[in-house]
């Protein structure tokens, strides 16, 4: 009970000791180079069936070129360090500080310097806040880094491309299955570094029943504004088509107004009930307009256009948009 009251203080953590069937657990590394001509997403992980059929894997998502590799591993190769996010894969690694990949298609190390790490208090440990202590979600969500610098080198089919002064970001998913509708953003490629930006909602079910949860938060400079379920935010509007997404929230002291131009995604392996027989679409090279007004005087205090954005939208979006159309 103390260890698992532990892990849940320490989202980053692997969850999923003592866990038999219907379960995944994955983390999500992503980087691009200096320049910006390239950009990865690294997903480790594991998943178990409901029959208790277990593998590990490794998914590659090539964001310029529009390519996914889903490499899949015996259960056995998974090793994670008990206390800190340290976990491996035959003789590739994974931490919050560096990853070393040994893959047919791509070698190499990285080191994160920097981090931005999403605020926690013991009564709300990371990103779920209060709901990281319920037992039964379907899906929890955790952030290792809102925001870091990429240091290092990686190999891809004979070419060595530096990633030096590059931009990397950190997050986790763990449970039985991701929800079945759900939009998700993300980039920290703003006009000036230290600017992050992260949003989700979805379907949540609950007691039977559901809801529509969201979590939003922008980093600017050195300070999180939160937009959470949780912390009494309000969705003011969410509407989704082919090419934009809309998004308006409001907390007691900011409303936030993104717009996102979506670009062409990539197919992704994703989980249903533990194992990875989902299918969704990312996109690595969106853009997300950001406006965040100040309530009290009115005024605007940060306004920007994030590169580079990461986008899923997936399953039947209608059950989320709001207000209903």
């Amino acid at each position: 009970m103390i260890n698992k009251l532990k892990a849940i203080l320490n989202p980053e953590e692997f969850q999923g000791r003592g866990k038999k069937h219907t379960y995944f657990e994955g983390w999500y590394f992503k980087v691009l180079n200096a320049s910006e001509t390239k950009a990865y997403a690294f997903i480790p992980g594991v998943a178990l069936d409901e029959l208790g059929n277990r593998q590990a894997f490794i998914q590659l998502l090539d964001g310029k070129n529009l390519l996914s590799h889903y490499y899949k591993f015996d259960f056995q190769s998974f090793v994670a360090a008990k206390g800190k996010f340290e976990i491996s894969i035959e003789e590739n690694h994974f931490s919050k500080d560096s990853i070393t990949l040994h893959l047919p298609s791509i070698k190499g190390s990285l080191r994160f310097e920097n981090r931005v790490p999403w605020p926690t208090h013991w009564y709300s440990p990371g990103i779920m806040g209060p709901y990281s202590f319920v037992p039964f979600m379907e899906c929890y969500h955790g952030i290792v880094s809102l925001d870091h610098t990429v240091y290092g080198q990686l190999e891809l089919e004979n070419e060595t491309i530096d990633f030096d002064n590059g931009r990397g970001y950190i997050e986790k998913d763990w449970g039985h299955s991701f929800p079945t509708a759900y939009v998700w953003m993300q980039s920290n490629h703003f006009t000036n570094p230290g600017v992050s930006l992260k949003a989700s909602v979805a379907k949540i079910p609950w007691l039977g029943n559901s809801f529509v949860g969201f979590i939003v938060g922008i980093w600017i400079y050195d300070r999180l504004i939160s937009f959470t379920t949780y912390n009494k935010s309000s969705l003011l509007k969410l509407n989704i088509d082919s090419s934009r997404i809309e998004l308006i929230l409001e907390n007691k002291d900011y409303s936030l107004e993104i717009l996102v131009l979506r670009d062409a995604a990539t197919s992704l392996v994703s989980p249903i009930r533990g194992f990875m027989d989902g299918r969704i679409e990312e996109s690595m090279s969106s853009s997300i307009e950001v406006a965040v007004t100040d309530k009290k005087s009115g005024l605007v205090i940060f306004q920007d256009c994030g590169r580079n954005a990461s986008i899923e939208v997936a399953g039947n979006i209608s059950e989320i948009l709001h207000p209903h159309n």
